[in-house]
């Protein structure tokens, strides 16, 4: 793919990453205090349990040592997703040039903008978004299979989705296991793309997840951002392990 058309594409993934926060807003907003900034990190339930919650959102705040009200504010907020989904969508048209399914890729990408940033605020995978994901990538690797002349490349990716799915239940049953079913599914979802490309990028989607997830959870530990027992989100996560993947596969 030539660098203009790569440009464009990172073009479209500005505008994705544009739209994704006010999505995502509209995606919690029955579950928001009113005139409460998202903070980025908080205890579950607490920054989507309704109008109610404001004063144990600041409490909680307060105990951290964070000012009231403190987190991504909403032009920084969008600032940062969109030159997100201009790096996301860049890398994949950098990295799937020529392949018929990158608009697959693209749209599961724009969904994954949105789940990563309700993720961020709600601890919360909604099933909807999730099923959208999955739905988009079933759609989009469909006509790729057909003009690519690969039709067994559509039972490899409904297999990564198998596989996906009973690995992350696995892990999520085991003791002390701090995943979620929203994980699972979301994990089941992107394992059709990961799929679509083999089990090596399968692979790396599986294990890349955990490694920056470890990664992240120990500077928030040396900061003091967290404690050991605080719930964070693991979407972004199994978001970003399944981008890395797809770049490197």
């Amino acid at each position: 793919m030539s660098a203009g058309l790569v440009a464009g594409v990172a073009l479209l993934g500005a505008l994705a990453g544009r739209a994704a926060d006010p999505l995502a807003r509209l995606s919690v907003r029955s579950r928001l205090p009113a005139g409460l900034p998202v903070p980025a990190f908080l205890p579950r339930g607490v920054a989507c349990s309704g109008a109610s919650s404001a004063t144990s959102s600041r409490s909680v705040a307060r105990r951290r040592g964070v000012p009231s009200g403190a987190g991504p504010g909403r032009r920084g907020n969008r600032l940062g997703v969109t030159l997100a989904g201009v790096v996301v969508f860049g890398g994949l048209a950098a990295a799937r040039a020529g392949d018929p399914a990158l608009p697959a890729f693209l749209a599961v990408a724009a969904i994954g903008l949105v789940l990563a940033l309700v993720d961020l605020a709600c601890l919360r995978l909604p099933d909807p978004l999730v099923a959208a994901t999955a739905g988009a990538g079933a759609l989009g690797l469909v006509p790729a299979a057909l003009v690519g002349g690969t039709p067994g490349r559509l039972l490899t990716a409904l297999a990564g989705a198998a596989v996906s799915f009973a690995g992350y239940v696995l892990l999520a049953l085991l003791p002390g296991a701090r995943l979620g079913f929203g994980d699972v599914k979301l994990a089941a979802a992107l394992g059709l793309p990961l799929g679509w490309l083999g089990w090596p990028a399968l692979g790396l989607g599986l294990l890349l997840p955990h490694l920056l997830n470890g990664v992240i959870v120990l500077a928030l530990l040396a900061a003091r951002r967290v404690r050991r027992d605080t719930p964070l989100p693991f979407g972004p996560a199994i978001l970003a392990g399944a981008w890395l993947a797809v770049l490197l596969a």
